[in-house]
């Protein structure tokens, strides 16, 4: 038989640390019991309240991983002006020759995508970089939106072709590269993550609009819910899809679709109505809903359950409506407009911490444990 090299008091305190160890694991599975789950704790959020350029509303569209956010605001003219919200500081990104411009997404090195109308009227995608407002041009028309952008420098809208036609596009490399349909004559994308897959919405030959995922060349309709029609608007790294589709009663939901399956998120409060725009890598989904009574509510999605985002404020939202969430980043910070005590406004609802008197009470479990060993 092999034998130990522990003295007696080695293995006596040893004892004690184990002892020390089950008892703390006891106080964990109570700390358990009452509720306090990791996701409760982690959806509380403190609302900031996003300025204007000088007018009466903004709306927030996008935001990176910093916690820049980008989307529209009026100035004091009343024209809708693209701005980026990034240390408290507002700013004007300008116009491309005509009076209104809209952001509406940003990659993590700053770049920031939208529409803007130019001298001659019409409506063109644009890249904002360093500074700079650049005109992406369109597919032979004249209109062309810019919606996403990864950190690539990969932009993805729509555009005009010189048929009439509008098609969903993937700009890179200074290119505008026509991504086609699914049969039928129109289609346009939304969202594209990291690797290149690119999400939107596409005419079938039928004549329906469906959901789609465009990647290696290749576009797959993503089906619906049962009904008709459904639009897919972003997609995080992991190749989750979000957006929204027809049931088979007719409604609209929003859906989740991975792996082959797309599930319905629901609604909340008995409605029959809800959208979703944006996921991080973390699976949190963020839309709006109607409820039963007619309300439009922003949601959150987080581990099988839709919340009524308000209700996750704890700090910032009194006197607050917060009609939609548009966009989520890898940190949980959420993006999107309502009506607050200031009038129409975007919002940043930033994660609040896990409560010092639970991370207390945390320690006093492990200090229980030390002093049992």
């Amino acid at each position: 038989m092999r034998q130990s090299s522990e003295t007696g008091g080695e293995r006596r305190q040893r004892g004690r640390i184990w002892r020390g160890l089950a008892g703390l694991g006891a106080e964990l599975v109570l700390v358990i019991g009452l509720g306090l789950s990791a996701p409760a704790l982690a959806l509380e959020y403190h609302l900031t309240e996003l300025p204007t350029l000088g007018g009466s509303s903004s709306q927030a569209y996008g935001i990176n991983t910093a916690g820049q956010v980008v989307g529209q605001a009026q100035t004091a003219s009343g024209s809708w002006h693209a701005f980026l919200y990034s240390g408290g500081a507002m700013t004007d990104l300008g116009i491309l020759g005509g009076s209104e411009s809209w952001a509406l997404g940003i990659n993590n090195a700053g770049q920031v995508v939208g529409w803007a109308v130019t001298a001659s009227g019409d409506g063109h995608a644009f890249l904002y970089d360093s500074g700079t407002m650049t005109d992406l041009g369109t597919l032979g028309g004249s209109l062309s939106w810019a919606y996403g952008i990864n950190d690539h420098g990969q932009v993805v809208g729509w555009a005009d072709t010189a048929g009439g036609d509008t098609h969903a596009f993937l700009y890179s490399g200074g290119t505008m590269t026509d991504l086609g349909t699914l049969g039928g004559p129109e289609s346009r994308a939304f969202g594209i993550n990291e690797t290149g897959q690119v999400v939107g919405r596409a005419e079938t030959a039928g004549g329906d609009e469906h959901a789609f995922l465009y990647h290696g060349g290749t576009m797959t309709d993503l089906g619906t819910l049962g009904g008709w029609w459904s639009w897919a608007y972003g997609i995080n790294d992991h190749g989750q899809v979000v957006g929204r589709a027809e049931t088979a009663g007719g409604d609209t939901h929003a859906f989740l679709y991975h792996g082959g399956t797309m599930t319905d998120l629901g609604t909340l409060l008995g409605g029959s109505l809800s959208w979703a725009y944006g996921i991080n890598n973390a699976g949190q989904v963020v839309g709006w809903s109607r409820t039963a009574s007619g309300d439009q509510r922003a949601f959150v999605y987080d581990s099988g359950t839709m919340f009524d985002l308000l209700s996750l404020v704890v700090s910032g939202g009194t006197g607050w409506t917060l009609v939609e969430a548009t966009a989520i980043n890898d940190r949980g910070q959420i993006v999107g407009w309502g009506y607050g005590p200031n009038g129409e406004r975007g919002f940043l609802l930033t994660p609040v911490p896990v409560p010092a008197a639970v991370w207390l009470f945390g320690a006093g479990l492990v200090g229980l444990a030390r002093r049992r060993a």
